[in-house]
Order: structure tokens, then sequence, then C-alpha cells
């Protein structure tokens, strides 16, 4: 189809996708056209997760090949029916962009939004979070020590009585993650994670980090707790990265990150449409948050120097 200026354009769930051809790929040669494509057929499964929760773009206009910015504001351009939430900062508001439907989701790609990051709450309710997010983010390809992070993560998670699901990052590591009952406000979930992770560095000082500057890692494995805080966000479930490749931020199994079966990078958007088949949504049952009430408690014990098993 044409579009009133005569350049090609694509339709797509409602949404006129313009300019398909152009690459944003450039390795690869995936274009905008694959990458709506991409999120039109991810959408049942995608939107769910993100459904709720104020939305940051990460947008590469000339491709990833040239610099990309990040966008949350949108106060103009935007459709009648693009749902957008209003949240206050410091000098004033900001109107993030909220997906709803395949729709929505397909207008981020029309704006060469290649990784949609969202907060861990969703409206109307910003204030507590109905997930926590632990980002394992290695300073050097070191697969083995990454995976035995993500399994030091989740035995600990387990002893404080916390189910845990893991995604690929897509980049360089594993995000984890525990699905809360919405009843702890920001702060005090952010105040957890942070917990967790001193108590997981304590007791592998030699391979974990809470050191967020890069110089300061060494070889460590960051972990890094603050996608917790207030406004901070993650990339979202099943999110390509703009990265060679086109890697996607995908859900995985535990058992298939402690036989290496999985890394960070190891599905792509050419790669999904095999993986959904034969998976499906991996985190379609994560429906039952859990309180932090006891959690917070069995975490004070176990990092109390007393108990001899910090």
């Amino acid at each position: 189809m044409k579009t009133a200026r005569g350049v090609a354009a694509v339709e797509r769930a409602g949404v006129v996708i313009t300019h398909p051809e152009k690459v944003l790929f450039p390795e690869d040669g995936i274009t905008k056209g694959d990458l709506a494509a991409y999120y039109e057929a991810i959408a049942p499964v995608m939107v769910p997760h993100m459904r709720g929760r104020p939305v940051t773009m990460e947008r590469f206009p000339a491709g990833i090949g040239r610099k990309g910015f990040i966008q949350k504001d949108v106060s103009k351009g935007f459709p009648p029916w693009l749902e957008r939430v209003e949240v206050p900062k410091k000098d004033g508001v900001v109107h993030h962009p909220v997906v709803t439907d395949a729709r929505s989701l397909l207008w981020l790609a029309n704006q060469n939004s290649i990784t949609p990051h969202v907060w861990t709450s969703r409206t109307p309710d910003l204030y507590h979070p109905d997930i926590c997010v632990f980002d394992l983010d290695p300073s050097i390809d070191a697969p083995d020590m990454l995976r035995n992070a993500a399994l030091q993560l989740r035995d600990l998670l387990d002893e404080l009585g916390l189910p845990s699901w893991v995604k690929t990052s897509g980049s360089k590591g594993f995000h984890i993650v525990v699905p809360l009952d919405g009843h702890t406000d920001t702060g005090n979930v952010a105040g957890f994670a942070h917990a967790v992770g001193t108590l997981l560095v304590i007791r592998d000082p030699k391979n974990l980090t809470q050191e967020f500057h890069k110089v300061d890692r060494g070889r460590r494995i960051l972990i890094d707790t603050g996608r917790n805080g207030y406004s901070a966000t993650f990339a979202t479930a099943y999110a390509v990265r703009p990265k060679r490749g086109a890697p996607v931020s995908a859900p995985c199994t535990w058992e298939e990150v402690e036989s290496s079966k999985v890394h960070p990078q190891s599905f792509t958007i050419r790669t999904m449409p095999d993986r959904m088949e034969a998976v499906g949504d991996l985190w379609a049952d994560m429906k039952r948050g859990r309180s932090l009430k006891r959690p917070i408690e069995r975490l004070k014990k176990l990092a109390d120097p007393k108990n001899g098993r910090a």
C-alpha cells in the first residue's frame, strides 16, 4: 500500500507500518517490517506480560548501526486510541505509552522501538509492584559462572519460600523474576531485592558483586537489583534487543539453564517461531503472586551472622 506521501507501507494489526523495508539490523538484513511481523505474531503471549505497565521505548530510527535513544514521554503524534499513563516526575509529568493489545505493540514498532522496557508495576497502582526482578550482568564471557550465579539465586529464593522464573536477557545475562501479590510497596520490594543480592555476594564474594561501576567489578557478575526502584524498567518478556542477530529476551526453564542448553542470546527473532511452537509461553502459569512478609523475615534470619549461614 501507499501512504499519502507515496511512501511504501504495510498494515499490521490495524497499524500502518511505514518504511517496512528500512533495515534495522544491518549485519542481518532484518527490516522494520520483519520487526513488526515478529511483534504481531508474538503479541498474544507478549501483551499479557506488558499490559498496564508504563513503557519506555528504546528507539533506533536509523537502525542499530547508529546511536539510538530512549523515549519515555509520548505527548504528541500518537493516535487517540493509544492508552497512556501520566506519571509525576520532579519538574512535571511524563506520559508513558501503555500496551493493551497487538495494535499498541505494533504502534511502538512503527516508532522504530526495538525494545520495549516496562515497569515492575501496573496501572492504576504504580506504587505496588507485582513482580521483583534480578538482572545478572556478567563482566566477562563465563557461561559456567553465569549459570552458577543464576542457580545460586534460584536456590536462595527457594530458601525464602519464593518460586522464581527465568528468561534470557537477550544481552549478556539472565533475568530472574518473582511474581508478587502487589501488597508490598516499591521501597520495600527494592530493599528486599537489594538484601537478597547482598546475601548472595556474602556467600560467593569471589564471583558475585553489587558494585555498579564496571571498573570496580573485576571479573565478577553484578547482581543488579536496581530494576525494582520506582520508575525503573527492564526489557519485557519476548522483547527484541538491539544487538547483532536480533536476540530476544525469552522465557526459558530452569532445567535449560542447569543443563546449559540456553545462553543469554539463544533465541532470536528468526528462531522464536519454532521455539514458541515447541514450548509455548513458559510464563503462562506465572499468575499467583507471593507475599514478601514471611520471606523478608526469613531473609533477616539467614543474613544474621549469629545463625552461621550468611
